[in-house]
């Protein structure tokens, strides 16, 4: 099947295969029946990469299977994709077709949008970008009114901004993010929404105690949540995330909430003691009390010295991306620790991939 075009008619049969999979891989670990989040079978992805594929004086949206890169597959339409996407890819198209100075060694076009409308463009070319092409651009941008953005090898030429924002609403309140373009985000909304509502949910009754959270991202956990605890604490490496982050707990008014940029393994260390960071010079780690840590990261999962360092505490909130790493990492907690809630967020349809939560409870 092709990813850019699928049956939604297929879905129902599709996600229950996938639990049925994970149910049994998960089985050594717990008994518990997972709470089962569907994506929208159709226009559920938020962001979208093509290859652009020039013959014969015009250029198209493509695809390329894996080491095929000479046998592109031209998209014409992408049924996974937002609505929004789908709105702004014709006109797009047909307005660079008409602009030799836009069309002209182009190779990848980037849309990011949100479940609350906003959209941003990305071109990307295989030439500087100079006072011409920013002039075709801005009259592009002004027909589309969507913010476009050009990147070229070591230039980006933003013509108005590089973000969205986002807007979810969320047990009744509406929570705001500056998503940056180039940065991590939840490419499936409604399932970020699902992972967020469930995450709250996990941490009902946490008002007394604190809050610690690894790979934090732009806030999209660590924000909502807050609110379910006294203090949090938060980590994130990236330097572009933590900005957008730090903007995003003031416009959404949150005041118990501390970032640091820190990578898991460097805050294991700081923790432990191992080793001094300038960056915590004047942070004292030892006024929080924490009761519960939330975990959400990358596909390798968590290295030994934090899977270590996170099984000392109460309640461990791990997210995953990739169930069998997560299942690796289960190994080690669940010598200390019991799941207690256990949930599938299928934030890729029609792929083998899913993600995880879990909800660990000290023995």
């Amino acid at each position: 099947m092709a990813l850019h075009r699928v049956n939604s008619d297929d879905y129902p049969q599709q996600l229950d295969q996938k639990v049925a999979r994970l149910r049994q891989a998960f089985a050594p670990y717990t008994e518990l029946a997972p709470e089962v989040f569907p994506s929208p079978p159709s226009h559920y992805r938020l962001r979208a990469e093509f290859k652009m594929w020039q013959e014969g004086g015009r250029v198209d949206y493509a695809m390329y299977k894996q080491g095929e890169y000479k046998k592109p597959f031209v998209i014409e339409e992408f049924t996974v994709g937002s609505a929004r996407i789908n709105e702004l890819m014709p006109v797009l198209l047909e307005a660079i077709n008409n602009s030799e100075i836009l069309r002209k060694r182009l190779f990848c076009t980037e849309f990011l949008t949100t479940l609350s409308g906003d959209a941003l463009i990305t071109l990307i070319y295989h030439k500087p970008l100079d006072a011409a092409w920013e002039a075709e651009a801005r009259a592009l941008q002004a027909q589309l009114g969507v913010p476009v953005l050009g990147r070229s090898r070591k230039q980006k030429l933003v013509l108005e901004r590089d973000y969205v924002i986002e807007k979810l609403e969320i047990d009744g309140r509406t929570y705001q993010y500056k998503q940056v373009e180039g940065s991590f985000t939840q490419p499936n909304g409604e399932i970020c929404r699902s992972m967020i509502q469930w995450a709250r949910s996990c941490c009902e009754e946490s008002a007394d105690g604190d809050l610690l959270e690894l790979y934090c991202g732009n806030g999209n956990f660590t924000i909502p949540l807050a609110e379910k605890f006294r203090n949090v604490l938060a980590t994130e490496i990236s330097k572009v995330s933590v900005n957008a982050a730090q903007e995003n707990i003031a416009a959404n008014g949150v005041e118990n909430l501390h970032i640091l940029r820190l990578s898991a393994e460097e805050f294991t260390q700081a923790i432990d003691k191992v080793r001094p960071f300038r960056r915590l010079k004047d942070f004292d780690l030892d006024s929080y009390h924490f009761s519960t840590i939330l975990v959400d990261p990358p596909r390798a999962g968590l290295d030994a010295d934090t899977c270590a360092m996170i099984a000392r505490f109460p309640r461990i909130l791990y997210i995953s991306c990739n169930p069998e790493t997560q299942l690796e990492n289960l190994a080690e907690l669940t010598k200390t620790h019991d799941i207690e809630r256990f949930a599938i967020f299928d934030q890729f349809p029609y792929t083998d991939h899913t993600e995880s939560g879990i909800l660990l409870v000290k023995k």
